[in-house]
């Protein structure tokens, strides 16, 4: 069955500004139901990049991962996370502790490593009293909407991600690196084409250098791949950037991206990187026991600030490797 047809087969409704959307009514097994329609549901995701299923009536991590596993045959452990999350089964987390009150932006899950998920699942078990969507943006959308020079310079020179470890703010390097062993540490930083160096205070600081633009391996479509405005020092909320600097310093900061080749980028390309993510987001409410699929290369996806309790379960699976997608910017491991 070609991905066409199989595509065709399902009534996903198609509405500007929201994701894809399929109400499938309602389902008393909801793994089998995914299980018997898994060829056309990642058909969609391919097409479109994304899917939001609902009906499904997940209620529980367990339920979630049930569903996760008929849908991909290999659920990813995470690497070099930001925030340690909940681990509810091999593969199934809980999503990223982030204040509620502060926003998400547009990024691509672990865009920084050398192997990261093709497809993200996410499901809502408990939705949130006020916001709290996860929006997403067409990356092959973004990429054409970018100012062409500036998009020149991100594929020439790539991006770079710096890392600053301390025990207070974010995943610690043992929860990083799954070690606090340094021999270790420096071996997956060398395995992984991360620079680092210990500083005098027993810290860590590591930066990796990773391409903006990639290639799907599967469409062909170039898409902007990256975090580079989600995590860089301009997004950061101005009086809590302001706390880091002064307890930190201007180059101790937890976390900031930066050209390629190490110059910094402004406070004004962030704000336009996101500008243009926006332009770009199709949103939809979340309701109890809905479905996100999402193709983490063709499409970004964020976080809105929400209230009240907000529960919602995530795999990440299709493990792909950056060397397979056309990176514009060498990387060279030990």
């Amino acid at each position: 069955m070609s991905f066409s047809s199989a595509a065709s087969l399902l009534d996903v409704a198609l509405r500007p500004g929201a994701p894809p959307i399929l109400d499938v009514g309602s389902t008393d097994v909801p793994p089998s139901w995914v299980a018997g329609h898994r060829d056309a549901l990642r058909a969609v995701v391919l097409e479109h990049g994304s899917l939001l299923i609902r009906g499904l009536g997940l209620a529980d991590p367990a339920g979630a991962a049930a569903v996760f596993r008929e849908l991909t045959s290999d659920l990813m452990a995470e690497k070099e996370p930001f925030a340690p999350r909940s681990a509810y089964a091999p593969g199934v987390h809980s999503s990223t502790p982030w204040p509620p009150h502060q926003p998400m932006c547009m990024h691509h899950e672990l865009s920084y490593t050398l192997e990261f998920p093709g497809l993200l699942l996410f499901a809502c078990l408990t939705p949130p009293t006020g916001g709290g969507v996860t929006g997403v943006a067409d990356a092959a959308a973004v990429l054409a909407a970018l100012p062409p020079e500036l998009v020149d310079r991100f594929e020439r020179d790539g991006w770079q991600l710096v890392r600053c470890y301390n025990e207070e703010i974010g995943a610690s390097v043992g929860e990083t690196f799954g070690t606090d062993d340094r021999r270790a540490v420096e071996r997956y930083c060398r395995d992984n084409a991360i620079e680092f160096a210990w500083q005098p205070d027993g810290g860590l600081r590591t930066r990796q250098r990773r391409s903006a633009v990639i290639r799907h391996p599967l469409s062909g479509l170039r898409c902007w791949f990256n975090q580079i405005a989600f995590l860089n020092e301009w997004t950061i909320e101005p009086e809590i950037r302001e706390y880091l600097v002064d307890l930190y310093g201007a180059d101790g900061l937890p976390f900031t991206t930066r050209f390629g080749n190490g110059d910094p980028i402004g406070e004004d390309v962030v704000q336009l990187l996101n500008d243009v993510y926006e332009a770009q987001t199709a949103r939809e409410p979340w309701q109890a026991g809905d479905l996100l699929l999402v193709d983490n290369l063709r499409t970004a996806h964020s976080r809105e600030a929400f209230e009240g309790p907000r529960e919602v379960v995530v795999g990440m699976g299709d493990p792909i490797r950056l060397s397979d997608c056309a990176p514009t910017v060498e990387v060279r491991t030990r």
